[in-house]
């Protein structure tokens, strides 16, 4: 057995993993086998060397192996959920588009703090999604109820993110403000970088996705309506008086 602790610019296994990978495809080893590399589990064939990635790399693997299953659990029981509520199978489809977003802070918001992907950051990324359907649901539901026969769908989609704007935005800036907390601790501190970085960016986005989404698969390709008429009714009512 042969045991090592890594050192270098980077924390994870696995940078050290691909540095040790790559000096075994580039040695010649004249007429030795050539060592295989496993990843996970005990080697099935002994007559031959086999390099096995094990200690924290196992532990890591099998943390992101579970927490991924766990994630995609609870994406088919929201998208059951949500199926329920809306009596629609695309519907919910257009809901769940904005958690993939979420990965765009998440990693521009660890390469900022220099931080690792950690177990913690996969968690907050798990937590994300249930705060962004949510934002996603405020969004569409106000687009079905407010869509009529004599209004345009550009006029309903700009009325929906017009006023559920500020509901999404207060829900995201309450959990921010909750994970900004814990964002100097050492262990905590990929959970935070997600839930604050990934809020950030799936709020932006989800406003203008979701309403180009309904543009792409539902336009009615009529033109906008002008004046009073195409202005939301709070905005319309202030006009009045």
């Amino acid at each position: 057995m042969v045991t090592a602790e890594l050192a270098g610019q980077y924390e994870a296994p696995i940078y050290g993993m691909l540095d040790v990978d790559h000096a075994i495809e580039n040695r010649n080893w004249g007429s030795l086998p050539r060592p295989q590399v496993s990843l996970y589990g005990q080697p099935e064939d002994e007559s031959r060397p086999t390099v096995l990635w094990d200690g924290e790399w196992e532990i890591t693997y099998v943390t992101f192996r579970d927490m991924g299953a766990a994630f995609l659990v609870a994406i088919l029981g929201i998208y059951i959920l949500v199926v329920a509520q809306f009596r629609s199978f695309k519907l919910p489809l257009v809901i769940l588009t904005p958690i993939p977003l979420t990965l765009i802070g998440i990693v521009v918001g660890h390469i900022l703090f220099s931080a690792p992907f950690t177990a913690t950051s996969m968690i907050g990324f798990i937590a994300l999604a249930g705060i962004i359907v949510r934002n996603s649901i405020l969004l569409v539901d106000f687009i079905r109820h407010a869509k009529t026969k004599d209004k345009p769908l550009r006029d309903v989609l700009l009325e929906a993110g017009a006023i559920r704007f500020k509901p999404i935005l207060l829900t995201a800036l309450a959990a921010m403000i909750g994970a900004a907390v814990i964002l100097a601790d050492p262990i905590f501190q990929g959970l935070a970088i997600s839930l604050l970085f990934g809020l950030a960016s799936s709020t932006l986005l989800t406003v203008l996705v979701i309403p180009a989404i309904y543009i792409v698969m539902r336009d009615d390709e009529r033109p906008r309506l002008e004046g009073d008429a195409a202005a939301p009714p709070t905005m319309a009512l202030r006009a009045a008086e």
